[in-house]
């Protein structure tokens, strides 16, 4: 890599080249990744606080989501953030390949746990009689184990790849973070090949994925006919949410890797978006739409006021 490479660093332009501008950024990204972290993280913390959503496995997932919501957010807002204090904000080489095998590792076992949820849902509406038997801590277990290699396997496809590409300069990526196709643009060979390699690893999963899940809820949605009006209610508040968390996750990002290799002038919004306001918008889907997650989030909280009192 050293014999192929020159670069040592990269400069990132930031989101803008105005200071005035890069000071407001700073202050609403700044509150909106506290506001992230503390809210997947009280999700987290609820459902591990209660024993009954725990053994539940909807909750068991919606816990792993949140966590690595505060986990994809952490690898790129906090240097975001930083970032627009300086004038020259500038990553190492090896932090820039680190920040990319991390958000697609975090990324990748994404998709596989809200796969996993639509699976939970779907068996718990049209086999509800086989729920218990198929859905057990047995398969909760394996399913989060394969997002995790799947995740694994994902980035490092990607890592290997961007590698191979050399970098002899310049080194100005006119993005506030490291991705793909803005280091292509800095690579010294043609990149056509990997261009397309992109697309398929990440965009063509992401098309199949998304429309997999699509089918799975009209699925869910057509038996539901056959339920009662209480029954129709609670499914269809349920399934509202994975559907709304589904479509915040997924079309951005087809719509960043399903495509020619090539930037565009947005690409900045649709990555803030992907990294920092979906995992945001998360928990507030839950939260405000769950009563359950309400009350172990109620719960959670007088407890910890009980146990502040008394120290």
């Amino acid at each position: 890599m050293q014999n192929q490479s020159f670069v040592t660093e990269f400069i990132l332009l930031g989101i803008s080249q105005n200071p005035y501008v890069e000071k407001i950024v700073f202050v609403i990204f700044l509150f909106v990744y506290i506001a992230t972290i503390c809210g997947n993280l009280l999700i987290v913390a609820a459902i591990l606080n209660s024993s009954v959503l725990l053994s539940s496995p909807m909750y068991f997932f919606l816990a792993f989501l949140s966590l690595l919501d505060a986990c994809l957010t952490s690898v790129i807002a906090p240097k975001m953030i930083i970032d627009c204090l300086y004038e020259k904000k500038t990553i190492s080489f090896g932090g820039c390949m680190a920040q990319v095998f991390a958000g697609h590792l975090f990324s990748g076992a994404e998709v596989i746990v809200l796969t996993a949820m639509a699976y939970d849902r779907y068996v718990a509406i049209c086999k509800p009689l086989h729920y218990t038997t198929i859905m057990n801590s047995r398969l909760c277990g394996v399913l989060i184990g394969v997002a995790w290699a799947g995740g694994f396997l994902h980035s490092t496809i990607q890592l290997l790849f961007t590698f191979q590409l050399p970098f002899c300069g310049p080194n100005i990526i006119d993005h506030f973070m490291c991705e793909l196709y803005p280091l292509l643009k800095l690579a010294c060979t043609d990149t056509y090949a990997f261009g397309l390699m992109v697309v398929a690893n990440s965009g063509f999963f992401c098309i199949l994925i998304f429309s997999m899940l699509l089918v799975s809820y009209s699925v869910i949605l057509f038996s539901l006919r056959n339920h009662s009006s209480e029954g129709q209610r609670k499914a269809l508040s349920t399934c509202g949410s994975h559907v709304a968390v589904v479509v915040l996750f997924f079309v951005p990002c087809i719509f960043e890797y399903a495509r020619p290799p090539i930037s565009f002038s947005f690409d900045k919004i649709v990555e803030i978006f992907c990294t920092i306001l979906t995992p945001l918008l998360n928990p507030l889907i839950y939260a405000f739409r769950n009563k359950e997650v309400k009350n172990a989030m109620s719960k959670l909280c007088n407890r910890i006021m009980i146990v502040s009192i008394e120290k």
